[in-house]
């Protein structure tokens, strides 16, 4: 299978923020024109485009006479603060250029992890490209916390390649191609990876050039290997290439789609919900639940860990404490506690015939990629 470009009819485009920024910090608007003439071609030919920039913090360096990236947290919120409006304002200038309107959306790790606010995002991606604009998301630098971070957007694109159906993402930054190693070391390009197998032995590099990104290639194979165990293609290549690869030449990485594609509420489960509590099972439960698909029944639990009510999210782990699913739990903690282990009779003699439903249904769970 191959990722054709040319004909996708949507695109997630990330760009981080050292092929948008100059050796100094500032934004070098030679290189943030020729990525919007490179987007607008693909528009051209009726492909709907979602741009996910990083920048804001960059861009606010200069405005503020900072000499470089800030560590602390407050220093980085005002440097966003200012380089966020700058950022789009050069957008906007861009596209228009083309007769085309941008749209700006802020989101947060907290945006995403609620179900509602999840939904409503997805709600006003959808009505933006109905309407033609160029939706242009980074992350709201202002007010997210450092506990919770999207790492320089990359986990951000991917998750909205998801959120949205994309036909493909494309994540571009300083570095043309993943390589085996560091090219100055004889690291040599890789073309293709099929499977996290691809990937063994595959030195990936620092953190981005100059100290301007928060990135690196690490960010950027995770976003990949996260598309594309939803069945979603990705390639990887640099900011400069990209009017290259545009046109359908073949460069950087691609990493091909493994699994299947998720609806919008699977997608939430698998990798936003934000977990409430975990359920070990056992073997059985796992070939049960994992491999054939089916809704996990009390019998095969063996223990629960936290605290949560009916209705919450919960990580279903193997006996080896791998997350394998995670779900809508039909009961509490503490109610799972008194069920687990006995059959579906028992409990009925036991509790009551409410309690002899699956603890989680199987179209309440969605089933989690293990990388061993």
């Amino acid at each position: 299978m191959n990722f054709d470009i040319t004909s996708a009819k949507r695109l997630v485009i990330k760009v981080g923020s050292s092929s948008l920024t100059t050796l100094d910090g500032g934004i070098s608007v030679q290189s943030l024109n020729r990525l919007v003439d490179a987007c607008q071609k693909l528009r051209d030919r009726g492909t709907e485009v979602v741009l996910v920039s990083s920048g804001a913090i960059a861009a606010g360096l200069a405005p503020l006479r900072m000499e470089r990236r800030p560590h602390d947290l407050a220093a980085q919120q005002a440097a966003a603060a200012v380089g966020q409006g700058e950022l789009m304002a050069h957008y906007s200038r861009a596209f228009a250029h083309h007769g085309a309107q941008t749209g700006q959306l802020l989101l947060t790790v907290e945006d995403l992890i609620r179900r509602s606010t999840y939904v409503n995002a997805l709600r006003a991606l959808e009505k933006l490209l109905a309407l033609g604009v160029v939706p242009i998301i980074n992350e709201n630098d202002a007010v997210a916390t450092a506990e919770i971070r999207f790492g320089d957007n990359d986990r951000l694109a991917a998750l909205t390649a998801n959120l949205i159906h994309a036909d493909g993402i494309i994540l571009l930054s300083d570095v043309d191609a993943l390589y085996s190693g560091p090219p100055s070391e004889g690291g040599k390009r890789i073309s293709r990876i099929s499977s996290p197998e691809d990937l063994e032995g595959v030195t990936l590099g620092p953190r981005g050039r100059a100290g301007i990104g928060t990135g690196g290639m690490t960010t950027k194979v995770e976003a990949a290997q996260l598309v594309t165990a939803n069945g979603i293609p990705a390639r990887l290549t640099s900011a400069a290439q990209a009017p290259a690869l545009f046109d359908g030449e073949e460069i950087g990485t691609l990493f091909l789609p493994r699994g299947k594609r998720r609806g919008a509420r699977s997608a939430w489960l698998a990798h936003l919900a934000n977990s409430q509590g975990s359920i070990t099972i056992d073997d059985g439960a796992v070939e049960a639940v994992i491999g054939d698909r089916r809704s996990l029944l009390a019998a095969g639990i063996t223990s629960v860990g936290g605290e949560f009510e009916a209705g919450d999210v919960v990580e279903i782990r193997d006996p080896a404490g791998e997350v394998r699913a995670r779900g809508l739990t039909s009961f509490s903690a503490s109610e799972t506690r008194q069920m687990q282990g006995k059959k579906t009779a028992q409990l009925g003699e036991e509790l009551g015939e409410d309690y002899q439903r699956p603890v989680i249904h199987t179209d309440d769970m969605a089933r989690v990629e293990v990388h061993r």
